[in-house]
């Protein structure tokens, strides 16, 4: 196969749209068999995975940087950000399932069929950028991540990362259930890690509790706020609205009515069940660090290295800093192969573009890699949270061009048919497509205020 193909689309009788659709991820569109009239298990079962994919985006080492500086700086308050951004990501990637189970078609198509080649091009450029600060969030963890275990410098470490291109190549080729059993199998080491982290750090219930009731002095501080918006970006991940809409048609379920309804409600229920475990692993970071640094009076612990090298000797267990590298070092490979999948799905919905997976992800990477390199060779270990956090704001920047046509496409009858959204959804999905502009307006205006 050659490095680039370029996709010719395929005619769709689909309503309401001006172009031709074309497959998302075509090796592997409707492979995955999904047993007529079997018991819910079953079912459940067969759709079980697209969720879990989408999972990785919200706990990768983005997530960990803010939700490490949230915690040892404000403690438990951040919580409520945490929660909210949940709900968020529950509401969007239920949406994002139901546009590519009734129309056929992954947000980027739907985005280029529906707009103008200018504003198509624009929503593609924007959703390139994210990926890539994803990306960076990723290269940095990684690399944090072999330096803690095996001492391998950050430098080396970020280079290292670019030979992840390997792995996705092996998982790709032996099925898309093989790489969702991976990616599960990792998100599960995760979470044993952070049980255990939270056995031994024993936070304060009433505490963790309070956490989760909303504080308006989230957005009266800018410090707390600048904060809050990175993990509003580190959790509803942009190029996740792409991934879940394309992963939800590698299941060969009836394209009926009946069919595609049955289709959604599973699909629904895997996001939400896999997301309710990205959740528990967010919160343990930010309980872990409000715990272990902030009740203890070391409210600047915001570098990952930092947790590291203190968690044993604040927890007083031997285990806690490696268990809580092993997690971060699974966190960052995982994330690679779901980042793979969306650029994939970008680049073809968008342009019709095909390039081989190795060529692809190397062109990503390499994007990661520089400011990564540099900015590891300049500052070391100083600079890599404050690179982290970066990364998570610009991704909550991009949020509204994928959320918007999102929320428009499946609030339009003649696109969507049975599966359009009820008025409750699309109210809420537009209340928070508010509340996500106005953070970032809000954020914009303090930082024009603290450097003018």
């Amino acid at each position: 196969m050659g490095a680039v193909v370029v996709e010719t689309a395929e005619a769709s009788d689909d309503a309401g749209w001006r172009g031709r659709g074309s497959v998302s991820l075509p090796e592997v569109f409707r492979t995955i068999p999904v047993p007529q009239g079997a018991a819910w298990p079953r079912k459940l079962g067969a759709f079980a995975g697209p969720g879990f994919l989408v999972a990785v985006g919200y706990m990768d080492p983005g997530n960990w940087a803010t939700d490490l500086a949230g915690g040892s700086a404000f403690g438990y308050t951040l919580l409520s950000v945490i929660l909210l951004s949940n709900v968020m990501a529950i509401i969007l990637q239920a949406l994002a399932a139901r546009l590519g189970i009734a129309t056929g078609r992954d947000l980027a198509s739907a985005c280029r069929d529906a707009y103008r080649r200018p504003v198509a091009i624009a929503l593609w450029a924007l959703c390139e950028l994210a990926i890539v600060a994803c990306d960076l969030a990723e290269v940095i963890g990684t690399a944090i991540g072999l330096n803690l275990l095996f001492g391998i410098p950050l430098v080396w470490g970020v280079c290292l990362t670019a030979l992840d291109v390997l792995l996705i190549l092996a998982l790709q080729k032996r099925g898309f259930r093989r790489l969702e059993a991976f990616v599960i199998a990792l998100i599960a080491i995760i979470a044993l890690c952070f049980v255990y982290e939270l056995i031994v750090a024993s936070p304060q219930l009433s505490g963790v509790l309070g956490g989760f009731v909303p504080s308006a002095e989230i957005v009266r501080n800018p410090a707390m706020l600048y904060i809050a918006i990175g993990i509003i970006g580190a959790t509803v991940m942009p190029h996740n609205l792409y991934l879940h809409s394309a992963a939800v048609q590698t299941r060969d379920y009836e394209r009926t009515p009946a069919g595609r309804r049955e289709a959604a409600k599973w699909a629904t229920i895997d996001s939400t069940v896999a997301l309710s475990l990205a959740l528990f692993v967010n919160a343990a970071i930010l309980i872990l660090a409000a715990a272990a640094f902030h009740h203890t009076g070391q409210t600047e612990v915001a570098e990952i290295q930092d947790a590291y090298q203190l968690l044993t000797p604040t927890l007083g267990a031997a285990a806690a800093s490696t268990l809580f590298a092993v997690a971060l070092l699974a966190s960052g490979q995982n994330s690679t192969v779901t980042a793979t999948l969306a650029g994939q799905i970008v680049m073809e919905g968008f342009l019709r573009l095909r390039l081989a997976p190795w060529l692809r992800r190397l062109i990503t990477r390499a994007l990661a890699i520089i400011p990564a390199v540099i900015v590891a060779a300049l500052y070391g270990e100083s600079g890599t949270a404050r690179l982290l956090v970066l990364s998570q704001v610009v991704l909550s920047m991009q949020l509204p061009f994928a959320i918007v046509p999102l929320v428009h496409f499946t609030s339009d009858r003649t696109k969507m048919g049975d599966l359009v959204s009820p008025t409750w959804l699309k109210a809420a999905a537009w209340v928070i497509t508010g509340v996500i502009v106005v953070l970032n307006v809000k954020l914009l205006t303090d930082t024009a205020g603290l450097t003018s």
